[in-house]
């Protein structure tokens, strides 16, 4: 695959999806795709990774396939299986045989997640052979030229049982994504909430308040997503307080008394209103 292989953006017809740099990601993402060599990001809940994928997909002018990842999916899910249909049983490709056959990226979002047999059988994808096996079809499918695989997980989230094996990590080019420097997620917050940048700004001093809360109970914290939630809210005539109560403190704790440790954060935060 080259440089020639890309579509320019002009020759799309849909708007391009909203992005903006926090790094050097996007350049090692189109080193990455000229080479054809899987990517691994990393980064917390709601910081923009999946975002970030189909910005690139956009520009690369790639067919995005994503896959979310969960603690029942099996790698039968992502290759194919047979399945009866008006009497008869035939095979139906899964996302990843899709994508390999299309030669489109497939992003696979919180890999970990899914059992050890689905992280195995993208082994030999993501090296040199760039090929799938498909057992049930007694057949090994190489990769159409553009088919690019991109993986996510959140390191500080998953436990030490559910982390990727070093064998997996090492075939794959690293991209480390966190939420962006304020002035950035303002500017994020604002325009893809539809609401002014001083609101934007308060929903941000707020997010990084929870962010650097000390010995913080919370699973996670404020990410990005959930503020924008918060933000279009507000866009829609809810006053600020009750905009942060719904999108924000009810959505990371269910502890009472935590919720209520959330509130005075917020009260002692955010402008009267």
């Amino acid at each position: 695959m080259t440089v020639s292989d890309f579509r320019p953006v002009s020759e799309s017809d849909e708007p391009p999806p909203f992005y903006r740099a926090v790094g050097g990601e996007v350049d090692v993402f189109r080193a990455a795709a000229r080479r054809g060599s899987p990517i691994l990001l990393k980064g917390p809940t709601g910081c923009g990774k999946t975002r970030f994928v189909e910005a690139m997909a956009y520009e690369l002018g790639r067919e995005l396939i994503t896959v979310a990842g969960h603690e029942d999916m099996t790698s039968a899910d992502l290759v194919g299986r047979f399945l009866l249909k008006g009497g008869e049983t035939v095979w139906v490709d899964g996302p990843l045989t899709r994508a390999v056959r299309e030669g489109a990226i497939c992003y696979l979002d919180e890999i970990v997640e899914a059992r050890q047999d689905t992280t195995v059988v993208i082994h030999p994808l993501a090296d040199h052979r760039r090929e799938l096996p498909i057992d049930r079809l007694g057949t090994t499918l190489a990769a159409a030229p553009g088919f690019q695989l991109v993986i996510s997980y959140n390191p500080g989230y998953q436990s030490i049982l559910k982390n990727l094996k070093e064998s997996t990590r090492q075939r794959f080019v690293a991209i480390s994504l966190d939420f962006p420097a304020p002035a950035v997620e303002t500017e994020v917050v604002a325009r893809e909430a539809g609401i002014d940048a001083a609101t934007a700004e308060s929903l941000v001093v707020l997010g990084n308040a929870i962010r650097n809360l000390d010995g913080s109970a919370l699973n996670e914290v404020a990410s990005t997503r959930m503020l924008i939630l918060a933000g279009g809210l507000v866009a829609e005539g809810l006053p600020l307080r009750a905009a942060v109560q719904a999108a924000v403190v009810e959505v990371l704790s269910d502890d009472p008394e935590v919720v209520r440790g959330l509130g005075e954060l917020v009260d002692a935060v955010l402008p009267r209103q």
